[in-house]
C-alpha cells in the first residue's frame, strides 16, 4: 500500500509550521523572496525559509544567495533555511549544513492523553528556533550576518505562504490600498494625495482604475484590494488618522459643507 504523504500542498506544510511557532517569533508569508520570512520580536532576527514537499537541489538553490561578491551587502536575512516533511529523509543533510543551510521538518501529528481528561495535540518540529532550547540546537543555525536585513512590510501578510502564485504584501500594495481607501472615503482622489503617500500615480489613469468624474479622479475599474488582503485592508484603514494626506477641502466638499 502506498504511504500517504504527509501533507498534500507546500501552503499546508507552511500552515502547519506557521501555527507551531513558539511566543515570540512573527511569520511575514511570500515576503522578500521567501515562502517565509521569520522575524524574532525582541531583535528582529530574520530566518529565511522556503519550503517544498520534496528536499532537493531545486530547494537548496532557491535558499542560496544568487549573486557574487559585488552583492555581498544586499539585504538577507540572519539565517537561511528549507521547509520539508518530516518523512522526506536526509539525503541533502550534509550539503545544507556545509553551506550553511539549516532542513526544518514538520513531523506526523501526535496525540497525548494526560491527567485530567485533557488531550494535547500537535506536531514535532525539528529543529526548535535559536534561541529557544539552548546552545546544542543553536548549532544548528548558521548564521550570515548580513549587512542589512530584509525590509518588513508595515503590516503582517494576510496571504497562504507557499501558495502558488500568492498575491504578496509589497510595499506598494500597502500604498495603493492607501488610495484605495482614498477614494472610498472621500469619494475621489487628488494628485496631491498620491504625492504625499508616495505612490506613481499615471498607472492608476491609465489602466483606468481611476476615472474622471466632474473634475475629479474617482474609482473606476480599480483592482479589489480588499478581496486580496482584507485583513490588511481594514488594518491600514483603521489607521488612516495616522497616515491619511491633509488637504483643503475640494469644490465638492465645500458645497457639500455648504448645504449642510
Amino acid at each position: 500500500m502506498k504511504k500517504e504523504p504527509l501533507f498534500a500542498k507546500e501552503a499546508d506544510l507552511c500552515a502547519a509550521y506557521i501555527a507551531l511557532l513558539p511566543d515570540g517569533w512573527t511569520a511575514y508569508a511570500e515576503t522578500a523572496g521567501w515562502d517565509i520570512l521569520l522575524s524574532r520580536d525582541a531583535d528582529g532576527f530574520q530566518i529565511g525559509i522556503q519550503a517544498k514537499l520534496r528536499l532537493n537541489a531545486d530547494v537548496i538553490n532557491q535558499a542560496l544567495e544568487e549573486y557574487g561578491s559585488w552583492a555581498a551587502d544586499q539585504p538577507g536575512p540572519d539565517c537561511r533555511a528549507v521547509l520539508v516533511p518530516g518523512d522526506v529523509g536526509d539525503k541533502f543533510g550534509r550539503i545544507c549544513a556545509y553551506v550553511g543551510l539549516t532542513i526544518i521538518t514538520v513531523g506526523t501529528p501526535w496525540t497525548d492523553y494526560r491527567r485530567g481528561g485533557h488531550i494535547v495535540t500537535g506536531r514535532r518540529i525539528e529543529p526548535p528556533l535559536p534561541g529557544t532550547q539552548g546552545e546544542y540546537f543553536d548549532r544548528k543555525w548558521h548564521e550570515w550576518c548580513p549587512t542589512k536585513r530584509e525590509p518588513l512590510p508595515a503590516y503582517v501578510p494576510d496571504v497562504a505562504a507557499g501558495a502558488p502564485a500568492p498575491s504578496q504584501l509589497t510595499d506598494w500594495k500597502i500604498r495603493a490600498i492607501k488610495i484605495a481607501i482614498i477614494a472610498q472615503v472621500h469619494g475621489h482622489v487628488l494628485r496631491t494625495d498620491f504625492r504625499q503617500i508616495g505612490i506613481d500615480h499615471r498607472r492608476w489613469i491609465s489602466a483606468r482604475w481611476l476615472i474622471v468624474e466632474d473634475g475629479l479622479w474617482v474609482a473606476g475599474q480599480m483592482p479589489d484590494f480588499k478581496a486580496q488582503h482584507p485583513r490588511v485592508y481594514d488594518e491600514i484603514k483603521a489607521d488612516a488618522a495616522e497616515w491619511m494626506p491633509k488637504r483643503e477641502p475640494s469644490p465638492i466638499d465645500l458645497i457639500a459643507m455648504a448645504a449642510s
